[in-house]
Protein backbone atom coordinates (compact mmCIF):
# COMPACT_ATOMS: atom_id res chain seq x y z
CA UNK A 1 0.00 0.00 0.00
CA UNK A 2 1.38 3.45 -0.91
CA UNK A 3 2.32 5.87 1.85
CA UNK A 4 -0.27 8.36 0.61
CA UNK A 5 -2.95 5.65 0.51
CA UNK A 6 -2.02 4.51 4.01
CA UNK A 7 -2.01 8.08 5.28
CA UNK A 8 -5.33 8.72 3.57
CA UNK A 9 -6.93 5.71 5.25
CA UNK A 10 -5.64 6.76 8.66
CA UNK A 11 -6.63 10.37 8.12
CA UNK A 12 -9.98 9.44 6.65
CA UNK A 13 -10.73 7.09 9.53
CA UNK A 14 -9.92 9.81 12.05
CA UNK A 15 -11.99 12.34 10.15
CA UNK A 16 -14.93 9.93 9.92
CA UNK A 17 -14.77 9.40 13.66
CA UNK A 18 -14.50 13.15 14.27
CA UNK A 19 -17.37 13.82 11.86
CA UNK A 20 -19.55 11.23 13.61
CA UNK A 21 -18.79 12.83 16.96
CA UNK A 22 -19.31 16.30 15.48
CA UNK A 23 -22.66 15.24 14.05
CA UNK A 24 -23.64 14.01 17.52
CA UNK A 25 -22.80 17.43 18.94
CA UNK A 26 -24.78 19.10 16.16
CA UNK A 27 -27.79 16.85 16.74
CA UNK A 28 -27.77 17.72 20.43
CA UNK A 29 -27.59 21.47 19.78
CA UNK A 30 -30.05 21.36 16.87
CA UNK A 31 -32.61 19.60 19.04
CA UNK A 32 -32.33 22.50 21.47
CA UNK A 33 -34.00 24.56 18.74
CA UNK A 34 -32.99 26.47 15.61
CA UNK A 35 -32.06 29.54 17.68
CA UNK A 36 -29.75 27.52 19.93
CA UNK A 37 -28.14 25.87 16.90
CA UNK A 38 -27.62 29.26 15.28
CA UNK A 39 -25.99 30.65 18.41
CA UNK A 40 -23.68 27.65 18.82
CA UNK A 41 -22.69 27.74 15.14
CA UNK A 42 -21.86 31.45 15.23
CA UNK A 43 -19.81 31.30 18.43
CA UNK A 44 -17.77 28.28 17.40
CA UNK A 45 -17.19 29.95 14.03
CA UNK A 46 -15.59 32.88 15.88
CA UNK A 47 -13.15 30.45 17.50
CA UNK A 48 -12.46 28.83 14.15
CA UNK A 49 -11.62 32.23 12.68
CA UNK A 50 -9.02 32.74 15.41
CA UNK A 51 -7.48 29.35 14.63
CA UNK A 52 -7.31 30.27 10.96
CA UNK A 53 -5.67 33.62 11.70
CA UNK A 54 -2.77 31.94 13.51
CA UNK A 55 -2.60 28.72 11.49
CA UNK A 56 0.66 29.77 9.86
CA UNK A 57 2.74 28.40 12.73
CA UNK A 58 1.80 24.82 11.94
CA UNK A 59 2.24 25.28 8.20
CA UNK A 60 5.67 26.86 8.71
CA UNK A 61 6.80 23.92 10.82
CA UNK A 62 5.41 21.45 8.25
CA UNK A 63 7.23 23.19 5.41
CA UNK A 64 10.53 23.20 7.29
CA UNK A 65 10.21 19.44 7.72
CA UNK A 66 8.86 18.46 4.27
CA UNK A 67 10.50 21.03 1.98
CA UNK A 68 13.67 21.80 3.93
CA UNK A 69 14.21 18.36 5.46
CA UNK A 70 14.78 19.93 8.87
CA UNK A 71 14.13 18.75 12.41
CA UNK A 72 13.13 22.13 13.82
CA UNK A 73 13.66 21.21 17.49
CA UNK A 74 15.31 24.51 18.22
CA UNK A 75 12.31 26.62 17.22
CA UNK A 76 9.71 24.45 18.98
CA UNK A 77 10.19 26.38 22.20
CA UNK A 78 9.88 29.71 20.43
CA UNK A 79 6.74 28.50 18.67
CA UNK A 80 5.20 27.32 21.95
CA UNK A 81 5.82 30.61 23.73
CA UNK A 82 4.55 32.60 20.75
CA UNK A 83 1.34 30.54 20.61
CA UNK A 84 0.81 30.91 24.37
CA UNK A 85 1.24 34.68 24.17
CA UNK A 86 -1.08 35.04 21.19
CA UNK A 87 -3.63 32.67 22.74
CA UNK A 88 -3.67 34.76 25.92
CA UNK A 89 -4.23 37.88 23.83
CA UNK A 90 -7.14 36.12 22.10
CA UNK A 91 -8.61 35.27 25.53
CA UNK A 92 -8.50 38.93 26.53
CA UNK A 93 -10.16 40.00 23.27
CA UNK A 94 -12.91 37.37 23.58
CA UNK A 95 -13.60 38.32 27.19
CA UNK A 96 -13.77 41.98 26.23
CA UNK A 97 -16.18 41.31 23.38
CA UNK A 98 -18.32 39.22 25.70
CA UNK A 99 -18.59 42.01 28.25
CA UNK A 100 -19.38 44.56 25.54
CA UNK A 101 -22.10 42.43 23.93
CA UNK A 102 -25.68 42.02 25.07
CA UNK A 103 -26.71 39.68 22.27
CA UNK A 104 -25.57 36.39 20.79
CA UNK A 105 -21.88 37.11 21.43
CA UNK A 106 -22.35 37.57 25.18
CA UNK A 107 -21.20 33.97 25.74
CA UNK A 108 -17.79 34.47 24.19
CA UNK A 109 -16.34 34.49 27.72
CA UNK A 110 -16.72 30.70 27.71
CA UNK A 111 -14.45 30.34 24.69
CA UNK A 112 -11.97 32.70 26.37
CA UNK A 113 -11.37 30.03 29.02
CA UNK A 114 -9.52 27.74 26.62
CA UNK A 115 -8.09 30.42 24.33
CA UNK A 116 -4.59 30.56 25.96
CA UNK A 117 -3.92 26.97 24.78
CA UNK A 118 -6.11 27.10 21.69
CA UNK A 119 -3.32 27.56 19.15
CA UNK A 120 -0.98 24.82 20.38
CA UNK A 121 -2.54 21.65 18.87
CA UNK A 122 -2.89 22.98 15.32
CA UNK A 123 0.56 24.61 15.46
CA UNK A 124 2.67 21.84 16.98
CA UNK A 125 1.11 19.05 14.96
CA UNK A 126 2.68 20.77 11.95
CA UNK A 127 5.74 18.65 12.81
CA UNK A 128 3.73 15.47 12.18
CA UNK A 129 2.13 16.95 9.07
CA UNK A 130 5.54 17.64 7.56
CA UNK A 131 6.60 14.07 8.38
CA UNK A 132 3.41 12.63 6.85
CA UNK A 133 2.45 11.05 10.22
CA UNK A 134 -1.33 10.96 10.07
CA UNK A 135 -1.81 8.75 13.15
CA UNK A 136 -0.97 11.34 15.85
CA UNK A 137 -2.82 14.03 13.92
CA UNK A 138 -5.85 11.74 13.79
CA UNK A 139 -5.78 11.28 17.56
CA UNK A 140 -5.78 15.04 18.10
CA UNK A 141 -8.59 15.43 15.55
CA UNK A 142 -10.82 12.91 17.34
CA UNK A 143 -9.99 13.98 20.89
CA UNK A 144 -11.69 17.38 20.68
CA UNK A 145 -15.25 16.32 19.79
CA UNK A 146 -14.99 13.14 21.88
CA UNK A 147 -14.09 15.06 25.02
CA UNK A 148 -16.80 17.62 24.26
CA UNK A 149 -19.43 14.88 24.41
CA UNK A 150 -17.85 13.39 27.54
CA UNK A 151 -17.94 16.72 29.37
CA UNK A 152 -21.48 17.44 28.20
CA UNK A 153 -22.58 14.03 29.49
CA UNK A 154 -20.95 14.96 32.80
CA UNK A 155 -22.89 18.24 32.98
CA UNK A 156 -26.10 16.41 32.14
CA UNK A 157 -25.45 13.70 34.75
CA UNK A 158 -24.80 16.34 37.41
CA UNK A 159 -27.92 18.32 36.46
CA UNK A 160 -30.34 16.50 34.09
CA UNK A 161 -32.42 19.65 33.64
CA UNK A 162 -29.32 21.73 32.75
CA UNK A 163 -30.85 24.70 34.52
CA UNK A 164 -27.79 26.83 33.77
CA UNK A 165 -28.68 26.55 30.05
CA UNK A 166 -28.16 23.85 27.45
CA UNK A 167 -26.15 26.03 25.10
CA UNK A 168 -23.97 27.19 27.98
CA UNK A 169 -23.33 23.56 28.98
CA UNK A 170 -22.36 22.62 25.42
CA UNK A 171 -20.06 25.62 25.04
CA UNK A 172 -18.39 24.88 28.38
CA UNK A 173 -17.88 21.28 27.26
CA UNK A 174 -16.40 22.55 23.99
CA UNK A 175 -13.98 24.89 25.79
CA UNK A 176 -12.91 22.28 28.36
CA UNK A 177 -12.19 19.77 25.58
CA UNK A 178 -9.91 22.24 23.83
CA UNK A 179 -8.19 23.02 27.11
CA UNK A 180 -7.41 19.34 27.75
CA UNK A 181 -6.20 18.68 24.17
CA UNK A 182 -3.97 21.76 24.37
CA UNK A 183 -2.42 20.57 27.63
CA UNK A 184 -1.77 17.07 26.25
CA UNK A 185 -0.11 18.36 23.07
CA UNK A 186 1.95 20.82 25.10
CA UNK A 187 3.12 18.00 27.38
CA UNK A 188 4.04 15.88 24.34
CA UNK A 189 6.39 18.50 22.88
CA UNK A 190 7.53 20.31 26.00
CA UNK A 191 10.55 18.16 26.84
CA UNK A 192 11.80 18.24 23.24
CA UNK A 193 11.26 21.99 23.02
CA UNK A 194 13.20 22.71 26.21
CA UNK A 195 16.27 20.63 25.30
CA UNK A 196 19.16 22.85 24.39
CA UNK A 197 19.13 26.53 23.63
CA UNK A 198 16.05 28.04 22.07
CA UNK A 199 16.57 29.83 18.78
CA UNK A 200 14.13 32.60 17.92
CA UNK A 201 15.84 33.65 14.70
CA UNK A 202 14.20 31.00 12.43
CA UNK A 203 10.79 31.94 13.79
CA UNK A 204 11.50 35.61 13.17
CA UNK A 205 12.49 34.78 9.60
CA UNK A 206 9.26 32.83 9.20
CA UNK A 207 7.04 35.67 10.45
CA UNK A 208 6.18 37.00 6.95
CA UNK A 209 5.35 33.47 5.77
CA UNK A 210 3.30 32.79 8.94
CA UNK A 211 1.44 36.08 8.59
CA UNK A 212 0.59 35.42 4.93
CA UNK A 213 -0.58 31.88 5.75
CA UNK A 214 -2.74 33.17 8.59
CA UNK A 215 -4.24 35.88 6.41
CA UNK A 216 -4.81 33.39 3.60
CA UNK A 217 -6.56 30.90 5.86
CA UNK A 218 -8.56 33.61 7.59
CA UNK A 219 -9.77 34.99 4.27
CA UNK A 220 -10.46 31.45 3.08
CA UNK A 221 -12.48 30.62 6.17
CA UNK A 222 -14.33 33.92 6.01
CA UNK A 223 -15.20 32.91 2.47
CA UNK A 224 -16.72 29.73 3.94
CA UNK A 225 -18.50 31.49 6.82
CA UNK A 226 -19.33 35.03 5.74
CA UNK A 227 -22.70 33.87 4.40
CA UNK A 228 -23.54 32.42 7.83
CA UNK A 229 -22.90 35.76 9.54
CA UNK A 230 -24.86 37.65 6.88
CA UNK A 231 -27.82 35.28 7.19
CA UNK A 232 -27.84 36.01 10.93
CA UNK A 233 -27.60 39.75 10.26
CA UNK A 234 -30.52 39.84 7.85
CA UNK A 235 -32.73 36.95 8.99
CA UNK A 236 -31.92 36.19 12.65
CA UNK A 237 -30.68 33.21 14.66
CA UNK A 238 -33.43 30.75 13.72
CA UNK A 239 -32.65 30.99 10.00
CA UNK A 240 -28.95 30.83 10.86
CA UNK A 241 -29.54 27.53 12.64
CA UNK A 242 -31.16 26.00 9.55
CA UNK A 243 -28.50 27.43 7.24
CA UNK A 244 -25.68 26.12 9.42
CA UNK A 245 -27.05 22.58 9.13
CA UNK A 246 -27.08 22.80 5.33
CA UNK A 247 -23.48 24.06 5.35
CA UNK A 248 -22.36 21.30 7.70
CA UNK A 249 -23.89 18.57 5.54
CA UNK A 250 -22.57 20.04 2.27
CA UNK A 251 -19.03 20.28 3.65
CA UNK A 252 -19.07 16.57 4.44
CA UNK A 253 -18.03 16.25 0.79
CA UNK A 254 -14.66 17.65 1.82
CA UNK A 255 -14.07 14.67 4.11
CA UNK A 256 -12.36 12.52 1.47
CA UNK A 257 -10.73 15.27 -0.59
CA UNK A 258 -9.17 16.95 2.44
CA UNK A 259 -8.01 13.60 3.82
CA UNK A 260 -6.16 12.82 0.59
CA UNK A 261 -4.69 16.33 0.35
CA UNK A 262 -3.43 16.23 3.92
CA UNK A 263 -1.95 12.75 3.46
CA UNK A 264 -0.17 13.94 0.29
CA UNK A 265 0.86 17.28 1.80
CA UNK A 266 4.46 16.26 2.46
CA UNK A 267 4.93 14.95 -1.12
CA UNK A 268 3.27 17.99 -2.66
CA UNK A 269 5.95 19.96 -0.85
CA UNK A 270 8.83 18.18 -2.62
CA UNK A 271 11.17 20.68 -4.34
CA UNK A 272 10.80 19.15 -7.84
CA UNK A 273 8.07 21.14 -9.59
CA UNK A 274 7.12 18.51 -12.18
CA UNK A 275 6.70 15.78 -9.56
CA UNK A 276 4.58 17.99 -7.34
CA UNK A 277 2.47 19.25 -10.24
CA UNK A 278 1.77 15.76 -11.63
CA UNK A 279 0.67 14.59 -8.21
CA UNK A 280 -1.62 17.60 -7.79
CA UNK A 281 -3.27 17.03 -11.18
CA UNK A 282 -3.97 13.38 -10.37
CA UNK A 283 -5.46 14.27 -6.99
CA UNK A 284 -7.65 17.03 -8.47
CA UNK A 285 -9.05 14.70 -11.13
CA UNK A 286 -9.50 11.85 -8.65
CA UNK A 287 -11.22 14.12 -6.15
CA UNK A 288 -13.58 15.32 -8.87
CA UNK A 289 -14.62 11.78 -9.77
CA UNK A 290 -15.12 10.67 -6.17
CA UNK A 291 -17.06 13.79 -5.18
CA UNK A 292 -19.33 13.58 -8.23
CA UNK A 293 -20.28 10.09 -7.10
CA UNK A 294 -20.66 11.07 -3.46
CA UNK A 295 -22.74 14.25 -3.90
CA UNK A 296 -26.04 12.61 -5.00
CA UNK A 297 -25.75 10.00 -2.25
CA UNK A 298 -25.14 12.73 0.32
CA UNK A 299 -28.18 14.69 -0.83
CA UNK A 300 -30.49 11.67 -0.77
CA UNK A 301 -29.31 10.69 2.70
CA UNK A 302 -29.79 14.22 4.00
CA UNK A 303 -33.18 14.59 2.30
CA UNK A 304 -34.65 11.76 4.33
CA UNK A 305 -32.51 11.75 7.47
CA UNK A 306 -32.46 15.44 8.45
CA UNK A 307 -36.22 15.91 9.10
CA UNK A 308 -36.31 12.64 11.04
CA UNK A 309 -33.16 13.34 13.03
CA UNK A 310 -33.53 17.05 13.74
CA UNK A 311 -37.23 17.74 13.30
CA UNK A 312 -39.44 19.51 10.74
CA UNK A 313 -37.97 22.92 11.59
CA UNK A 314 -34.93 21.97 9.49
CA UNK A 315 -36.89 20.95 6.38
CA UNK A 316 -35.52 23.84 4.28
CA UNK A 317 -31.98 22.56 4.76
CA UNK A 318 -32.46 20.02 1.95
CA UNK A 319 -33.26 22.72 -0.62
CA UNK A 320 -30.27 24.76 0.50
CA UNK A 321 -28.12 21.65 0.17
CA UNK A 322 -29.02 21.25 -3.51
CA UNK A 323 -27.83 24.79 -4.18
CA UNK A 324 -24.66 24.52 -2.08
CA UNK A 325 -23.39 21.17 -3.37
CA UNK A 326 -22.01 22.30 -6.80
CA UNK A 327 -19.86 24.99 -5.21
CA UNK A 328 -18.68 22.80 -2.33
CA UNK A 329 -17.88 19.98 -4.77
CA UNK A 330 -15.73 22.22 -6.97
CA UNK A 331 -13.89 23.63 -3.95
CA UNK A 332 -13.21 20.16 -2.58
CA UNK A 333 -11.83 18.86 -5.86
CA UNK A 334 -9.44 21.80 -6.08
CA UNK A 335 -8.12 21.54 -2.51
CA UNK A 336 -4.62 20.28 -3.58
CA UNK A 337 -4.04 23.51 -5.50
CA UNK A 338 -3.75 25.52 -2.27
CA UNK A 339 -1.31 22.94 -0.89
CA UNK A 340 0.76 23.27 -4.08
CA UNK A 341 1.12 27.04 -3.81
CA UNK A 342 1.63 26.99 -0.05
CA UNK A 343 3.90 24.00 0.57
CA UNK A 344 5.68 23.58 -2.76
CA UNK A 345 5.87 27.06 -4.26
CA UNK A 346 6.02 28.89 -0.92
CA UNK A 347 3.48 31.41 -2.24
CA UNK A 348 0.50 31.28 0.14
CA UNK A 349 -0.53 34.72 -1.08
CA UNK A 350 -1.88 33.11 -4.26
CA UNK A 351 -4.68 31.07 -2.61
CA UNK A 352 -5.18 33.98 -0.21
CA UNK A 353 -5.88 36.41 -3.04
CA UNK A 354 -8.17 33.92 -4.78
CA UNK A 355 -10.05 33.31 -1.52
CA UNK A 356 -10.31 37.07 -1.07
CA UNK A 357 -11.83 37.38 -4.53
CA UNK A 358 -14.30 34.63 -3.68
CA UNK A 359 -15.22 36.32 -0.40
CA UNK A 360 -15.84 39.67 -2.09
CA UNK A 361 -18.12 38.01 -4.64
CA UNK A 362 -19.86 36.10 -1.85
CA UNK A 363 -20.46 39.21 0.25
CA UNK A 364 -21.70 41.26 -2.69
CA UNK A 365 -24.14 38.57 -3.80
CA UNK A 366 -25.32 37.87 -0.23
CA UNK A 367 -26.05 41.56 0.35
CA UNK A 368 -27.92 41.71 -2.95
CA UNK A 369 -29.82 38.41 -2.68
CA UNK A 370 -30.58 37.61 0.97
CA UNK A 371 -32.86 40.64 1.56
CA UNK A 372 -34.73 39.81 -1.67
CA UNK A 373 -35.02 36.01 -1.76
CA UNK A 374 -34.16 35.10 1.81
CA UNK A 375 -32.00 32.23 2.96
CA UNK A 376 -31.70 30.79 -0.57
CA UNK A 377 -29.76 33.89 -1.57
CA UNK A 378 -26.91 32.94 0.75
CA UNK A 379 -26.61 29.51 -0.83
CA UNK A 380 -26.65 30.90 -4.38
CA UNK A 381 -24.01 33.48 -3.50
CA UNK A 382 -21.75 30.85 -1.94
CA UNK A 383 -21.90 28.45 -4.88
CA UNK A 384 -21.27 31.17 -7.49
CA UNK A 385 -18.29 32.54 -5.56
CA UNK A 386 -16.78 29.06 -5.05
CA UNK A 387 -17.01 28.10 -8.72
CA UNK A 388 -15.48 31.36 -9.95
CA UNK A 389 -12.59 31.17 -7.48
CA UNK A 390 -11.80 27.54 -8.42
CA UNK A 391 -11.62 28.46 -12.11
CA UNK A 392 -9.21 31.30 -11.33
CA UNK A 393 -7.04 29.07 -9.11
CA UNK A 394 -6.89 26.36 -11.77
CA UNK A 395 -5.68 28.87 -14.37
CA UNK A 396 -3.02 30.21 -12.00
CA UNK A 397 -1.85 26.68 -11.20
CA UNK A 398 -1.62 25.75 -14.89
CA UNK A 399 0.49 28.83 -15.57
CA UNK A 400 2.85 28.30 -12.64
CA UNK A 401 3.27 24.55 -13.17
CA UNK A 402 3.64 24.83 -16.94
CA UNK A 403 0.64 22.60 -17.56
CA UNK A 404 -1.87 23.09 -20.33
CA UNK A 405 -5.30 24.19 -19.16
CA UNK A 406 -6.72 21.56 -21.51
CA UNK A 407 -5.10 18.84 -19.41
CA UNK A 408 -6.94 20.12 -16.35
CA UNK A 409 -10.21 20.43 -18.25
CA UNK A 410 -10.01 16.88 -19.72
CA UNK A 411 -9.23 14.36 -16.97
CA UNK A 412 -7.34 11.21 -17.93
CA UNK A 413 -9.77 8.39 -17.14
CA UNK A 414 -6.98 5.85 -16.79
CA UNK A 415 -5.13 8.10 -14.37
CA UNK A 416 -8.34 8.59 -12.41
CA UNK A 417 -8.74 4.84 -12.21
CA UNK A 418 -5.18 4.50 -10.93
CA UNK A 419 -5.97 7.18 -8.37
CA UNK A 420 -8.89 5.14 -7.05
CA UNK A 421 -6.72 1.99 -6.94
CA UNK A 422 -4.06 3.91 -5.04
CA UNK A 423 -6.58 5.13 -2.49
CA UNK A 424 -7.79 1.54 -2.13
CA UNK A 425 -4.20 0.48 -1.48
CA UNK A 426 -3.73 -1.43 -4.76
CA UNK A 427 -1.38 1.02 -6.40
CA UNK A 428 0.72 4.07 -5.71
CA UNK A 429 0.30 7.71 -6.42
CA UNK A 430 4.01 8.21 -5.97
CA UNK A 431 5.10 5.94 -8.82
CA UNK A 432 2.80 7.34 -11.50
CA UNK A 433 5.16 9.63 -13.34
CA UNK A 434 3.27 10.11 -16.53
CA UNK A 435 3.57 13.70 -17.64
CA UNK A 436 0.16 15.38 -17.84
Amino acid sequence: MSTIARGTFVNLGARLAAIALGVSITVLTARMGTTAQGQFALLTSVETLLLALFSGFGVALARRVSYGGERPRQILGATIWACLALGTACAVVLAGLSMASTGVYGLLWILALSAPLLLLPASLTGIWLGQGRMGPIGLVTVAGPLLTLVFFAGFWFADPSLTAGKVVAMLLSWALARLVVGLVVLARFWSEATQGQQDWSPLRRDIPFIAIIGLANLVGLMNYRVDLFLVEHYLGLASTGVYSIAIMVAELLWLLSSAVTQAAYARIGLPDRDTAARLVVRIVHGNLMVLLLAAPALYLAARFVLPWLLGPAYGDASLLLVILLPGVLSYGAASPLSAYFTNHAGRPQVPALVAGLSMLINVALCVALIPRIGIIGGAVATTVSYVISVIVLLLLFARHAGISAAVLAKPDLRAMGRYVLAILGRGTLESQNRTP
